[in-house]
């Protein structure tokens, strides 16, 4: 006879399964290049993916270092956007258009 509780845990090979296919789908974003905005939410992707993961380890270990480990995660995220979409708009101001290969044109 099965035990069918046993088999609805989530455990924590599910949240690294997971937490490795969202920063796969991350980093195939930021490997494709084609849009500034598309990497930025790669990269954004990236970062939720590590906190997934930071959080599913300290739900394992029953402490809350990983829980605090996120919100500096979220921090750096956030910091992120604002500098990215800030580069975006400067670059669409400048070429009217967004794209990577315009940010080595900014330098002067």
């Amino acid at each position: 006879m099965l035990d069918t509780e046993a088999l609805m845990r989530i455990g924590l090979g599910h949240y690294i399964a997971l937490s490795g296919i969202i920063f796969s789908f991350g980093m195939i974003a930021v490997m494709m290049r084609k849009n500034v905005i598309v990497m930025l939410m790669g990269v954004e992707l990236m970062l939720n993916a590590v906190n997934l993961s930071f959080v599913a380890f300290a739900k394992e270990a029953g402490n809350l270092n990983g829980h605090i480990m996120v919100f500096f995660v979220m921090t750096i995220a956030a910091a992120e956007a604002g500098v990215g979409l800030a580069l975006a708009v400067a670059i669409y101001k400048k070429f009217h258009e967004v794209n990577i290969r315009f940010f080595e044109q900014l330098k002067g």
